[in-house]
C-alpha cells in the first residue's frame, strides 16, 4: 500500500459517498473509529433523504442501459470488480481492520478481501440463459429471467466489504442497479470498494450513501422507497423485521440474511483433540462475530469432559488483541453496543455455569475467547445469539433429546454434526432446522452453495444460481 494512501486512512479523512459516478460529500459527517485503540480513522458523509433519493434516481436512469447489456458485457464487469479489488488488497485489508478491528493476517481482513475477489469471480460465470419447458406442436414456452430493477443493499459491520460484495456482484451480474449502505460503523472499506467498483462501471450502476442510524435513518427510508424494487439485507432479526414492516407497501423483493444461534451436537465417537480446532474456528472466527459460527455447542456425556478440555487447551493458545500487531489471531469486539450484550451475557452464564477459560473483559473493547460449561436450554447464553468470542457448552446422554433441544431456538440458519461415522452424522444433520447443516465443520460458506436459513433467520437465499434468481422477475413466454 502507497505511503498517502495509508496516511488517508489513519489520519482522520473524509471518504466520499458515490452517486451516479461522481464523488459527493454531505454538510455533515460522523466519526469512525478503531475498535483496538479508540481512535478516529475516518469520516464519513453524513447522508440525508435528498442524498438518498438522488442515489436511488442515478441507479434507475442507469438501470435502462445496463439491463439492455448482453450476457458477457456483464460478466466482464464481474472480473473488472475482482481486479480492483486485487490491485488495491493492501489497502482494503487495512481499512477493514482500522474499522472493524479483526486481524490483517490469518483468518482476517485479507482473508475477507481475497474472498470477496472468489466471488466476484464465481458470479461473473453464473448467466440467466432462458429455460425452455415446452416446443412442439402444443406451443413453445420458455422462462425467462429479467433483472428486477434498483436494488437497496444494506450491510452489517462484521463482513463489511465482502457481505456487500455477496449483495452487489449478483446485481450486477443479473442487470439491476444499487444502492449501498454500509453499516455507520464500518463505512470505510465499503466506500473506497465501490469507488473503485465505478472505475469500471457505468456512471450510476453501483451508488452507496452513508449515515449515522442515530441521525437520519437511511435503512428505514430504503425500504420504504418506491424506487427501489428488492432490499437485501444482512443483520438482525428485528431489525430484518422492521424491514418487512416497512416494505409492505411497495411490495419490494426480500433477501433477509437474518440472526443465527447455530448449534453443534458432538456425539460420542469422536476423538476430542482431533476436532478441538475445527470446534474453535466454527465458533471463534472473526471473534464469534459471525452469523453462521457456532454458538452453542452440544457435547455428549461420554466425551463431555474431555472435549471441554481438549477445547479450553486450544484457546489457551489463542493470541487475542490489535489487529495491526503481528501474531494476533482474533481482534476486539467491534463496538461498544456488543461488547455490552456480550459482557451481560457473560455475568448471567457465570451464576449458573461453570467458566472453562475467560470470561472477564480486558480494557477497551477486548474480550478473551471464553467457554462457559454447564449449562442449559432456558440461559440466557444458550437461547440468545452472543454474537462475540463466547461459547457455552452443554451435556446431553440421548441424542432424539438433543436434536430436539437444538431444534427448540427460533433461530435456524446453520447447523453442525460431529461424528467418526459420517452416516451417522448425515442422519441427524437432515433433522435439524437449519438453511445450512455440515459434517465435522461448521461455517465455511461456499460461493456454489446457495446460503439462506429457516424459521426466525430470514427469507430467500444468497449465492450460486439460486441466488441470483432473487434479483430477478420470471417471466414466461408462450408463442
Amino acid at each position: 500500500m502507497n505511503e498517502q494512501v495509508k496516511q488517508t486512512a489513519e489520519s482522520g479523512a473524509l471518504f466520499p459517498m458515490t452517486i451516479g459516478g461522481k464523488a459527493v460529500m454531505t454538510g455533515a459527517s460522523f466519526a469512525v473509529t478503531n475498535p483496538a485503540t479508540g481512535e478516529v480513522v475516518g469520516y464519513a458523509p453524513e447522508a440525508q433523504a435528498s442524498e438518498l433519493d438522488a442515489a436511488v434516481a442515478a441507479a434507475a436512469e442507469a438501470f435502462t442501459s445496463w439491463a439492455a447489456t448482453d450476457d458477457a458485457t456483464r460478466a466482464a464487469a464481474c472480473h473488472a470488480i475482482a481486479d480492483r479489488i486485487e490491485a488495491h488488497a493492501e489497502e482494503l485489508a487495512r481499512l477493514i481492520t482500522l474499522e472493524q478491528g479483526k486481524p490483517l493476517g490469518g483468518i482476517g481482513s485479507m482473508f475477507e478481501v481475497q474472498g470477496a475477489v472468489g466471488w466476484c469471480r464465481y458470479t461473473a460465470g453464473l448467466s440467466l440463459t432462458a429455460e425452455v419447458i415446452a416446443s412442439g406442436e402444443g406451443g413453445n414456452v420458455e422462462k425467462v429471467r429479467k433483472p428486477l430493477g434498483v436494488v437497496g443493499s444494506i450491510t452489517p459491520w462484521n463482513w463489511p466489504m465482502l457481505i456487500a460484495v455477496w449483495h452487489i456482484l449478483p446485481a450486477v451480474r443479473c442487470g439491476c442497479t444499487v444502492v449501498s449502505k454500509p453499516s455507520p460503523f464500518t463505512p470505510l472499506a465499503t466506500l473506497r470498494l465501490v469507488a473503485l467498483m465505478n472505475e469500471v462501471l457505468p456512471a450510476g450502476v453501483v451508488n452507496i450513501v452513508t449515515g449515522n442510524d442515530s441521525t437520519t435513518n437511511l435503512g428505514a427510508l430504503m425500504s420504504a422507497h418506491k424506487g427501489i424494487r428488492k432490499i437485501v439485507f444482512t443483520g438482525s432479526t428485528p431489525t430484518g423485521q422492521s424491514i418487512m414492516r416497512s416494505a409492505a407497501d411497495t411490495l419490494k423483493r426480500l433477501t433477509l440474511e437474518l440472526g443465527g444461534n447455530d448449534a453443534g451436537i458432538v456425539l460420542p465417537d469422536v476423538d476430542p483433540q482431533a476436532i478441538a480446532e475445527g470446534l474453535f474456528w466454527g465458533a471463534f472466527i472473526n471473534a464469534g462475530q459471525t452469523c453462521a459460527a457456532l454458538k452453542r455447542l452440544y457435547v455428549h456425556e461420554d466425551v463431555y469432559d474431555a472435549v471441554c478440555e481438549a477445547l479450553t487447551a486450544y484457546v489457551a493458545k489463542v493470541r487475542f488483541g490489535n489487529g495491526l500487531d503481528d501474531g494476533t489471531v482474533l481482534g476486539p469486539v467491534s463496538n461498544r453496543m456488543q461488547f455490552d450484550k456480550v459482557v451481560a451475557l457473560v455475568e448471567s452464564a457465570k451464576a449458573k455455569g461453570r467458566v472453562l477459560i475467560g470470561g472477564a473483559p480486558g480494557e477497551g473493547l477486548f474480550y478473551p475467547p471464553t467457554l462457559i460449561a454447564d449449562l442449559e436450554n432456558g440461559d440466557p447464553l444458550v437461547d440468545q445469539e452472543q454474537f462475540g468470542p463466547v461459547l457455552p457448552i452443554i451435556k446431553f446422554r440421548d441424542v432424539e433429546d438433543v436434536i430436539a433441544a437444538a431444534n427448540a431456538n427460533p433461530a435456524g440458519l446453520g447447523g453442525s454434526v460431529w461424528s467418526a461415522d459420517p452416516a451417522r452424522a448425515r442422519a441427524i444433520a437432515t433433522r435439524l432446522e437449519c438453511g445450512t447443516v455440515w459434517i465435522n465443520q461448521h461455517g465455511m460458506i461456499r460461493p456454489d452453495a446457495p446460503f439462506g436459513g429457516t424459521k426466525m433467520s430470514g427469507l430467500g437465499v444468497e449465492f450460486a444460481q439460486d441466488g441470483l434468481h432473487e434479483y430477478t422477475d420470471l417471466q414466461i413466454v408462450i408463442s
